[in-house]
């Protein structure tokens, strides 16, 4: 897999690729689309306050993922055993988890939509073109498609990659730790690219 960014003039960035890469990066923004779950209908201008003021959940998500996603404001209860910092993260949480899982939900369904507009060419793969803004929507994907397969794989911040570069081919994990080192190279190219 040897796609990687390269900045447009004029902002944005391009890459190309190929029908395996495409497929990959689609799978893994549908099963996290459906990890992160349905959204609320878009509230009318008459439910605009409404919809401000929206409590979401108090309390972290169970599954590692989710809460690796939507983390505690505050480090999290077995960090912080202080009743009014958790109170204060609860309430963090009421009033953020919806956006911040709205913005996820955006970052990911504007991946698939960028990949799903590709005109293959003829060579079976195709060049990604990104606006500016598209680029930072996959930027978020990328990232939350790297921390969700982190979180998975249980890599640490301490892990260089190394370890997980080792393991046999015959590993169940291997693929999804090649799709993790994979998903960060692109990530980095498109920083790069958008820093030029």
């Amino acid at each position: 897999m040897a796609g990687h960014f390269e900045p447009l003039s004029g902002g944005g960035a391009a890459a190309p690729l190929d029908d395996v890469e495409i497929s990959i990066l689609r799978s893994l923004a549908v099963q996290l689309l459906e990890l992160i779950g349905p959204g609320e209908e878009p509230a009318g201008t008459d439910d605009l306050l409404a919809s401000i003021f929206n409590d979401g959940p108090s309390e972290p998500p169970a599954d590692p993922v989710l809460a690796r996603l939507f983390p505690d404001a505050y480090g999290g209860p077995d960090l912080v055993p202080d009743d009014d910092v958790r109170a204060a993260a609860a309430e963090f949480r009421r009033y953020t988890e919806n956006d911040l899982r709205s913005r996820k939900r955006d970052d990911a369904l504007a991946l698939v939509r960028a990949l799903d507009a590709l005109t293959p060419g003829g060579d079976g793969g195709a060049v990604l073109r990104l606006t500016p803004d598209e680029c930072r929507q996959w930027l978020g994907a990328l990232n939350d498609l790297r921390l969700a397969i982190g979180t998975r794989l249980e890599v640490t911040d301490e892990d260089d990659g190394g370890e997980l570069l080792r393991l046999p081919d015959t590993d169940p994990r291997k693929p999804m730790v090649m799709a993790y080192l994979w998903l960060g190279g692109l990530q980095e190219t498109l920083v790069e690219s958008l820093m030029r």
